[in-house]
Protein backbone atom coordinates (compact mmCIF):
# COMPACT_ATOMS: atom_id res chain seq x y z
CA UNK A 1 0.00 0.00 0.00
CA UNK A 2 0.92 3.15 -0.76
CA UNK A 3 0.74 6.29 0.94
CA UNK A 4 -1.88 9.20 -0.96
CA UNK A 5 -0.78 11.78 1.73
CA UNK A 6 0.77 11.90 5.37
CA UNK A 7 -2.16 13.65 6.97
CA UNK A 8 0.55 15.02 10.05
CA UNK A 9 3.41 16.71 7.25
CA UNK A 10 -0.31 17.89 5.43
CA UNK A 11 -1.58 19.30 8.81
CA UNK A 12 0.56 19.11 11.64
CA UNK A 13 -1.26 21.32 13.82
CA UNK A 14 -4.47 19.70 13.34
CA UNK A 15 -3.09 16.17 13.82
CA UNK A 16 -1.35 16.88 16.52
CA UNK A 17 -4.61 17.92 18.53
CA UNK A 18 -6.37 15.04 17.11
CA UNK A 19 -3.92 12.41 18.22
CA UNK A 20 -3.96 14.36 21.74
CA UNK A 21 -7.80 14.11 21.51
CA UNK A 22 -7.05 10.21 20.94
CA UNK A 23 -4.70 9.25 23.63
CA UNK A 24 -7.12 11.50 26.22
CA UNK A 25 -9.76 9.51 25.17
CA UNK A 26 -8.20 6.45 24.99
CA UNK A 27 -6.93 6.53 28.89
CA UNK A 28 -10.95 7.27 29.97
CA UNK A 29 -11.51 3.68 30.19
CA UNK A 30 -10.16 0.27 30.80
CA UNK A 31 -7.37 -0.08 28.45
CA UNK A 32 -8.21 -3.48 26.90
CA UNK A 33 -12.36 -2.65 26.62
CA UNK A 34 -10.76 0.36 24.44
CA UNK A 35 -8.41 -1.62 22.63
CA UNK A 36 -11.20 -4.37 21.76
CA UNK A 37 -13.61 -1.89 21.06
CA UNK A 38 -10.66 0.21 18.27
CA UNK A 39 -10.16 -3.42 17.02
CA UNK A 40 -13.62 -3.98 16.22
CA UNK A 41 -14.48 -0.46 14.71
CA UNK A 42 -11.32 -1.40 12.50
CA UNK A 43 -12.39 -4.67 11.71
CA UNK A 44 -15.98 -3.48 10.17
CA UNK A 45 -14.16 -0.38 8.49
CA UNK A 46 -12.20 -2.82 6.76
CA UNK A 47 -8.71 -0.90 8.17
CA UNK A 48 -5.51 -3.19 8.46
CA UNK A 49 -3.44 -0.63 9.62
CA UNK A 50 -5.82 0.30 12.55
CA UNK A 51 -6.30 -3.80 13.08
CA UNK A 52 -2.50 -4.11 12.91
CA UNK A 53 -1.72 -1.19 15.21
CA UNK A 54 -4.40 -2.40 17.72
CA UNK A 55 -4.23 -5.95 18.16
CA UNK A 56 0.16 -4.89 18.88
CA UNK A 57 -1.50 -2.73 21.23
CA UNK A 58 -3.99 -5.19 22.83
CA UNK A 59 -1.15 -7.92 23.28
CA UNK A 60 1.12 -5.55 25.26
CA UNK A 61 -2.14 -4.54 27.83
CA UNK A 62 -2.34 -8.50 28.32
CA UNK A 63 -5.07 -8.91 25.61
CA UNK A 64 -4.93 -12.67 24.87
CA UNK A 65 -4.92 -14.11 21.27
CA UNK A 66 -7.88 -16.12 22.01
CA UNK A 67 -9.85 -13.11 22.88
CA UNK A 68 -8.36 -11.18 19.69
CA UNK A 69 -9.31 -14.02 17.56
CA UNK A 70 -12.67 -14.33 18.10
CA UNK A 71 -13.73 -10.53 17.96
CA UNK A 72 -15.36 -10.61 15.29
CA UNK A 73 -17.61 -13.39 16.65
CA UNK A 74 -17.82 -12.02 19.76
CA UNK A 75 -21.91 -12.72 20.51
CA UNK A 76 -20.97 -16.15 20.51
CA UNK A 77 -17.69 -16.30 22.23
CA UNK A 78 -18.44 -16.68 26.19
CA UNK A 79 -14.74 -15.07 26.60
CA UNK A 80 -16.86 -11.77 26.47
CA UNK A 81 -18.21 -9.73 30.49
CA UNK A 82 -21.39 -8.60 30.10
CA UNK A 83 -19.49 -4.91 29.76
CA UNK A 84 -17.89 -5.85 26.56
CA UNK A 85 -20.89 -7.32 25.50
CA UNK A 86 -22.60 -4.26 25.53
CA UNK A 87 -19.41 -2.17 24.60
CA UNK A 88 -19.12 -4.10 21.32
CA UNK A 89 -22.41 -4.00 20.60
CA UNK A 90 -22.36 -0.05 21.22
CA UNK A 91 -19.09 -0.03 18.96
CA UNK A 92 -21.13 -1.99 16.10
CA UNK A 93 -24.33 0.41 15.69
CA UNK A 94 -22.84 3.65 15.87
CA UNK A 95 -20.15 2.29 13.46
CA UNK A 96 -22.27 1.04 11.10
CA UNK A 97 -24.88 3.93 11.79
CA UNK A 98 -26.44 4.18 8.48
CA UNK A 99 -26.88 0.49 8.32
CA UNK A 100 -30.18 1.60 10.85
CA UNK A 101 -29.64 -1.48 13.07
CA UNK A 102 -31.03 -1.90 16.90
CA UNK A 103 -29.69 1.06 18.25
CA UNK A 104 -32.22 1.17 21.22
CA UNK A 105 -31.46 -1.83 22.44
CA UNK A 106 -27.16 -1.90 22.11
CA UNK A 107 -28.18 1.53 24.34
CA UNK A 108 -30.03 -0.62 27.04
CA UNK A 109 -27.25 -3.09 27.29
CA UNK A 110 -24.59 0.02 27.14
CA UNK A 111 -26.78 2.09 29.84
CA UNK A 112 -26.87 -1.09 32.17
CA UNK A 113 -23.17 -1.65 32.69
CA UNK A 114 -22.06 1.63 31.92
CA UNK A 115 -22.22 5.09 33.71
CA UNK A 116 -23.35 8.22 31.64
CA UNK A 117 -20.02 9.51 31.87
CA UNK A 118 -18.61 6.29 30.84
CA UNK A 119 -20.97 6.17 28.20
CA UNK A 120 -19.66 9.34 26.83
CA UNK A 121 -16.56 8.15 26.86
CA UNK A 122 -16.95 5.03 24.93
CA UNK A 123 -18.91 7.16 22.75
CA UNK A 124 -16.27 9.38 21.88
CA UNK A 125 -13.78 6.40 21.69
CA UNK A 126 -15.66 4.87 19.31
CA UNK A 127 -15.81 8.26 17.25
CA UNK A 128 -11.96 8.38 17.73
CA UNK A 129 -11.20 5.34 16.35
CA UNK A 130 -13.71 5.53 13.05
CA UNK A 131 -11.71 8.81 12.90
CA UNK A 132 -8.65 7.35 12.46
CA UNK A 133 -9.82 4.52 10.15
CA UNK A 134 -10.93 7.02 7.97
CA UNK A 135 -7.78 8.32 8.02
CA UNK A 136 -6.01 5.67 7.52
CA UNK A 137 -8.02 3.78 4.62
CA UNK A 138 -8.78 7.48 2.70
CA UNK A 139 -4.91 7.99 2.70
CA UNK A 140 -3.80 4.40 2.36
CA UNK A 141 -1.76 4.94 5.68
CA UNK A 142 0.47 1.79 7.02
CA UNK A 143 2.11 2.75 10.44
CA UNK A 144 4.69 0.63 12.44
CA UNK A 145 2.96 -0.09 15.69
CA UNK A 146 6.55 0.98 17.11
CA UNK A 147 6.68 3.88 15.31
CA UNK A 148 2.97 5.03 16.44
CA UNK A 149 3.81 4.26 19.91
CA UNK A 150 6.98 7.05 19.17
CA UNK A 151 4.69 9.43 17.83
CA UNK A 152 2.00 8.88 20.84
CA UNK A 153 4.90 9.70 23.31
CA UNK A 154 5.94 12.75 21.17
CA UNK A 155 2.33 14.28 21.33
Amino acid sequence: MTAKLDPFAAAPSLMKNWMGTSVAVASSLEPTLIELVKIRASQINGCANCINMHTVEARAKGETEQRIYLLSAWREAPCYSEREHAALGWTEVLTRLSEGHALESAYQALKAQFTEEEQVKLTLMINVINGWNRLAVGFGLWVDPAAAKAAQAAA
